[in-house]
């Protein structure tokens, strides 16, 4: 296995983790902006008003986004992992 190839397949694996996570660190990024300008705004210092918010709608986009994790992932192992594996 050439080192050029470790490097690629690095890349390729990394561009897939920045895919992934995405959505979800959107959404944490918005709702947390949003939450934060709701409590300079209004004075309300409430930790669990930060905390609840994010946390139910990143699983809410976990959930709606899990089919394209799932596809991405599995088209990344099975059109570049495992022929590496399989010695292609």
């Amino acid at each position: 296995m050439d080192e050029n190839l470790i490097f690629d397949v690095t890349r390729q694996a990394l561009w897939i983790a920045v895919q992934m996570s995405a959505p979800l660190l959107v959404v944490a990024l918005v709702i947390g902006v949003a939450i934060g300008l709701f409590q300079a705004l209004t004075s309300v210092q409430e930790m669990t008003l930060t905390f609840v918010p994010k946390v139910g709608l990143m699983l809410a986009v976990f959930w709606v986004t899990m089919s394209f994790m799932t596809a991405t992932l599995g088209s990344f192992f099975t059109g570049r992992i495992l022929p590496l594996v399989a010695g292609g």
